[in-house]
C-alpha cells in the first residue's frame, strides 16, 4: 500500500529558532539593511557591491548555525510517510537535518547564478560569493535568491505537489508572504489541513484548520504525532 503524502510548507519562524533573523523581525529592516537595498533587482543594479556583502553576511551567518528539533523531527518523519517540504527559507538547514525531499520557493543562500540568465546555476564553495565571479554567460555571478518583485519559477511545481497531498501542515509562516501564501488554496478539500505557530496565523482559506500554537520545535513533533494518530483510525 502506498504511502500517504505530507506536505510542509515551512517559513521564517522554523529557521529563527535556529538564530536565523529575518526583515519581518525588525520593522522591514533585516539585519540594520532596508529591504529595498538589499533584497530586489533595482538594489543589484545600483549597488551590487552593498548586495553581495549582504549575502555573504548571511552565508556566515547560516555556517553558525545547526538545524533545531522542528527540522529534525521532518526529515525523521520521512521514515514512515512521504514527506514534501516547501520552504519559503533561503538557507538549508531542511537538507543538513536530513530532509530529502526539499523544494525551495525564494531560492537558496548557498547557490549563485547568472545575473542574465536564471539557469546557470552554481554551487558557492565557502561563504563568500565576490564581485569579478563570472557565470559562464560572462556575466557577473549574484546570489541564487528570489527578490522581491521578481518571478517565483518553483511556484506551479510547488503547486503540483500541494494537490498531491493528503495532509498539509504549515510551520513557522505568517502566510503573509505571496505567492507562497496561497498555496494551501491548492490543497484538497478533503484532506487535513495543519498551522503551526506560536503567534496567531490567518490562514487564506474558508475550512477548518487544526492550530498548534508552539514554535516549530516543540509543535512539529506534537503535529507528526497528530498525523500518526489519524493514519492509526484514531
Amino acid at each position: 500500500m502506498a504511502r500517504k503524502k505530507l506536505v510542509i510548507l515551512t517559513g521564517a519562524g522554523i529557521s529563527a529558532e535556529s538564530g536565523i533573523k529575518t526583515f519581518r523581525d525588525s520593522d522591514g529592516l533585516w539585519e540594520e539593511y532596508r529591504i529595498e537595498d538589499v533584497a530586489t533587482p533595482e538594489a543589484w543594479e545600483r549597488n551590487p557591491e552593498l548586495v553581495q556583502e549582504f549575502y555573504n553576511e548571511r552565508r556566515r551567518q547560516l555556517y553558525k548555525a545547526e538545524p533545531n528539533a522542528g527540522h529534525r523531527a521532518i526529515a525523521e518523519a520521512e521514515r514512515w510517510i512521504d514527506v514534501e517540504v516547501i520552504t519559503q527559507n533561503v538557507d538549508n538547514l531542511h537538507e543538513r537535518a536530513g530532509s530529502t525531499h526539499v523544494l525551495h520557493l525564494h531560492g537558496l543562500l548557498t547557490q549563485a547564478r547568472s545575473s542574465r540568465n536564471p539557469d546557470l546555476i552554481y554551487d558557492i564553495e565557502g561563504t563568500e560569493l565576490k564581485m569579478g565571479e563570472l557565470a559562464e554567460d560572462g556575466t557577473q555571478l549574484r546570489p541564487h535568491i528570489v527578490w522581491f518583485g521578481e518571478a517565483v519559477p518553483n511556484l506551479e511545481p510547488a503547486a503540483a505537489l500541494t494537490r498531491k497531498a493528503d495532509y498539509f501542515a504549515v510551520v513557522g509562516s505568517s502566510l503573509n508572504v505571496y505567492p507562497a501564501a496561497g498555496l494551501i488554496a491548492y490543497t484538497r478539500e478533503d484532506i487535513p489541513l495543519f498551522l503551526v505557530d506560536p503567534k496567531p496565523v490567518s490562514a487564506p482559506v474558508r475550512r477548518h484548520i487544526e492550530y498548534i500554537q508552539e514554535p516549530a520545535s516543540t509543535g512539529v513533533p506534537k503535529l507528526l504525532e497528530r498525523i500518526k494518530a489519524l493514519e492509526n483510525g484514531k
